[in-house]
């Protein structure tokens, strides 16, 4: 076990310059450490101690002479040891009679309250909703927010309506009981007409109200393979336009903040700025990030070199899945840089995930 490598002195010491460096993105060095934190360790002391934690792999130093920075490893120890404890009573604060390094911020609960409220004035406008959350996200931590809205297969399905539309095709409009609302064109056989595809559309409508739609397409297949031979042609036609409607593809995100991280001091290199607007701009690599996290339990931290992707290079993740009831149906996560005020970061995206689930669930 890595923590077995420190003692405690040696945690508080790697606490205060991951801190410090988080505050202010400058080497620390072992007298700023001195007069800073009342340790009672002496210089000397303090020197060995960070000598021991850069031969370990927590810190490095840029230069000879300079003071020590935060390892992807060392960034690594500090995010496993917030956890266990109460995120929501914070970090930080739980460390203010030993010289904590952060503030804590009081406002911070104030506005996650706010925005509480707020969010259950807009439930019934997705858009709406997860613009809000988003903004509030980039606003409140100077970070990347982003957002996958509830994946339309784990939506609850409401209606269908379907709409002739020239010779073979019928647009297919659908609700969701979570105000997702979805449209697409159809192929259709060209001897169907609007009467046989309302038809098709009261039957979905009757039978599979309050279902996902990843439940109606396995009811249909399953109804298919067991009744294929009693069909006849129109079923046939009919289980098809069925399948088709159901068939959505959730490719919407929501991202804000890109301007408020590109002014951090870790991205005044035009090189470092361009990284982070490809990458953010780049759907289907936020997709697939935020997809990995979607059957997840609580907040996850990817920091730096830890995650497989090398467009985000240099920057950690704070995601969490968000549920309605017991039903995991999207993502939100803060993208920044490794200097990243992980307690902060982690405090915000747990408790704004909790209070959409508590809206979706609601």
């Amino acid at each position: 076990m890595v923590s077995l490598m420190l003692d405690e002195r040696s945690k508080q010491i790697l606490y205060a310059i991951i801190e410090s460096y988080i505050d202010k993105p400058e080497p620390v060095g072992s007298r700023f450490v001195t007069k800073k934190y009342p340790f009672g360790f002496s210089s000397a002391t303090i020197r060995n101690i960070m000598a021991d934690l850069e031969e370990f792999g927590f810190l490095s130093q840029p230069h000879t002479s300079a003071g020590r920075i935060p390892t992807d490893k060392g960034y690594r120890f500090y995010v496993d040891s917030i956890s266990g404890t109460d995120i929501n009573k914070g970090f930080v604060r739980e460390r203010m009679d030993k010289a904590s390094y952060l503030h804590y911020d009081d406002s911070l609960g104030d506005m996650v309250c706010q925005f509480t409220k707020k969010l259950g004035r807009i439930k019934n406008d997705m858009n709406a909703m997860f613009s809000e959350v988003i903004n509030t996200l980039s606003s409140m931590s100077n970070y990347v927010s982003v957002a996958l809205p509830p994946k339309t297969e784990k939506t609850t399905f409401n209606r269908i309506d379907l709409i002739r539309y020239k010779d073979n095709k019928a647009v297919a409009i659908l609700l969701t009981n979570e105000g997702v609302i979805k449209n697409k064109v159809l192929k259709i056989d060209a001897s169907l007409a609007q009467e046989d595809i309302n038809s098709i559309a009261d039957y979905l409508n009757s039978e599979y109200a309050g279902h996902t739609l990843d439940e109606i397409r396995g009811s249909l297949v399953k109804r298919m393979k067991q009744e294929k031979l009693l069909w006849d042609e129109v079923i046939a036609k009919a289980i098809k336009i069925c399948e088709q409607a159901l068939l959505f593809t959730s490719e919407d995100i929501f991202v804000s903040g890109l301007y408020d991280v590109i002014n951090l001091p870790d991205f005044s290199n035009i090189l470092r700025i361009k990284q982070i607007a490809k990458a953010i701009k780049d759907k289907h690599l936020i997709l697939r990030l935020l997809d990995e996290f979607s059957d997840a339990e609580g907040v996850q931290v990817l920091i730096g070199s830890e995650h497989h992707y090398e467009e985000l290079n240099g920057l950690s993740v704070v995601a969490s899945p968000y549920k309605e009831g017991d039903r995991p149906m999207g993502v939100i996560a803060l993208i920044g840089p490794t200097r990243m005020n992980y307690p902060k970061a982690i405090y915000m995206v747990d408790r704004i995930a909790k209070c959409i689930s508590k809206t979706l669930s609601d």
